[in-house]
């Protein structure tokens, strides 16, 4: 299954990262809901999220909250919002967006469309601050 995320890993298909390790990857989503919009995914391929082992799912949420936590410090909001929906690409991925409201989670409603120089900019700011923990 080669799925976006899978080019995306593998360097086929540009993104704009904020955190890697060697089972993770965080970049930014380019039709956000609200900038700051990240998706995290495992490198391994897996279509159904809950299909991850527990182990592997406890070091997903490790790297997650990291990453959330710096999204919140460069995008002040009330939370990050955390949602699985994995219904538009077959690669389990966790979706976090800055939220002050519950509309803000909103996937049906319309999406932003930033510049590439608003993304770099943006992912560079949350790179900036994962690295400063």
């Amino acid at each position: 299954m080669s799925t976006i995320f899978s080019k995306i890993i593998s360097g086929d298909i540009p993104a704009f990262k904020v955190a890697e390790n060697d089972d993770f990857m965080a970049f930014l989503d380019i039709n956000p809901l609200r900038m700051g919009h990240t998706l995290v995914i495992p490198k391994q391929e897996i279509d159904y999220f809950f299909d991850i082992t527990p182990d592997d799912l406890a070091k997903l949420m490790e790297f997650t909250s990291s990453v959330a936590k710096a999204i919140k410090l460069v995008f002040p909001c009330k939370k990050i919002g955390m949602t699985v929906i994995g219904l538009e690409v077959p690669h389990a991925h966790i979706h976090l967006v800055p939220m002050d409201g519950i509309a803000d989670m909103n996937f049906s409603g319309p999406k932003l469309n930033p510049s590439m120089e608003e993304l770099d900019e943006a992912a560079k700011r949350i790179r900036v601050a994962i690295a400063a923990k």
